[in-house]
């Protein structure tokens, strides 16, 4: 293959890794199996360069079959599971976690999708058409959640989004000022997590905040530049929220492996 497309390429390592995975999501029908691993390749080759599914080289097999299949183990929960599995594998300290949002403008193709804009997490934000990423990351700056909401939500509503009660308790969170609300302290204290969030201007009552802590939030911001590389990801082509939110979800495991490979 060419030198382009060979950069999408899994290793022998990361191959092994998702193999378990797809085999143990696969419903058995009696069809010829697959080549999973090249269309796996496939997708990583779209969410890499953001081109059209019908743009799709043909080495990587007919774009209809690898949609398709993209589509199957997204709407199966397959990211999902993954990245739950890479969280409660302990290979990476979640004492310290970090929350945060980004913006992510949708291209105009991307309209039109079923159920109406907001429950596909299309919004009107000061970016014009939208779409919020939420993000939670753990201590080496790694996804350990993602959720995607229509642009103009508030912060508020994706901290209880992807605050989730089945993640690792972190004992210290990590937070801008957007996320200083009485209910969110109150929702941290309660779980017995030390917040460590700015307090607004207007807040009269002041809380002081450990800076040499506050310091290590730009991990998150990291993250999300490191997110941002897959323009699948930089800019919003699907109609669909599913779709969006594992593209999302797959450029963050392999993220994962190519931190645990190191």
């Amino acid at each position: 293959m060419e030198t382009s497309l060979a950069r999408d390429l899994m290793s022998d390592e990361e191959w092994v890794f998702f193999e378990r995975f797809i085999l143990s999501a696969r419903a058995p029908n009696g069809r010829k199996p697959t080549n999973h691993r090249l269309v796996l390749d496939g997708i990583f080759w779209i969410a890499r360069t953001g081109a059209p599914w019908r743009d799709l080289p043909e080495e990587f097999g007919k774009w209809s079959s690898v949609y398709r299949q993209f589509r199957r183990w997204t709407l199966a929960g397959l990211w999902e599971e993954i990245l739950e599995a890479l969280n409660e594998s302990g290979a990476v300290p979640d004492a310290l976690q970090m929350i945060d949002s980004t913006v992510i403008r949708a291209h105009h193709q991307a309209a039109g999708g079923k159920r109406g804009t907001p429950r596909q997490g299309f919004g009107r934000s000061r970016g014009g058409f939208t779409t919020k990423i939420h993000l939670l990351v753990n201590a080496h700056g790694l996804p350990m959640r993602t959720e995607i909401t229509p642009g103009q939500t508030s912060d508020y509503l994706g901290f209880d989004l992807v605050m989730a009660e089945n993640l690792p308790q972190p004992k210290i969170l990590l937070a801008d000022r957007g996320y200083d609300a009485d209910g969110i302290r109150k929702s941290m204290n309660g779980r017995g997590v030390r917040p460590v969030i700015p307090m607004r201007r207007s807040r009269k009552k002041r809380v002081g905040v450990d800076r040499s802590l506050y310091r290590l939030r730009n991990l998150v911001e990291r993250c999300f530049n490191k997110l941002k590389n897959a323009r699948r990801v930089a800019t919003r082509y699907d109609k669909t929220a599913e779709s969006f939110l594992g593209f999302v979800d797959i450029t963050s495991i392999r993220l994962w492996l190519r931190h645990l490979s190191t």
